[in-house]
């Protein structure tokens, strides 16, 4: 999603993908903070978050709590302002235990081993 922003506000467009993305009743953001936001992709997220607050439901996931979104957008103040926005307005639920697939990965009989580069070839 981010990546078509920008390449939206790279062709003059960005204001277009906005409105698309707002049309939306219900957009599910997944895996916040699997990789981190260059600053333009940050700032381009406070858009869409700023254009969709206090009107139009979003979801979010991820596997960093709210104190940790600072490395993810590598900005504390747009962080601030991002969370403003989302936690306004929302219910936050905080999942723990073991993972579904790792889970199932188990009970199918093959139990999980960590990966480390160059020891397992």
């Amino acid at each position: 999603m981010i990546s078509r922003m920008k390449n939206a506000a790279q062709r003059d467009k960005l204001e277009k993908k906005l409105k698309t993305l707002n049309k939306y009743k219900l957009l599910i953001i997944d895996e916040i903070g699997y990789l981190p936001f260059d600053k333009e992709a940050s700032h381009l997220f406070f858009r869409l978050i700023s254009m969709r607050y206090e009107n139009i439901s979003t979801i979010f996931t991820a596997n960093k709590s709210y104190s940790e979104w600072g490395e993810i957008f590598g900005d504390p103040v747009i962080v601030t302002a991002i969370l403003d926005r989302i936690l306004h307005y929302s219910i936050t639920l905080n999942l723990k235990g073991e993972s579904y697939r790792l889970k199932s990965r188990k009970k199918a009989g093959m139990p999980f081993q960590k990966w480390n580069r160059g020891e397992n070839k």
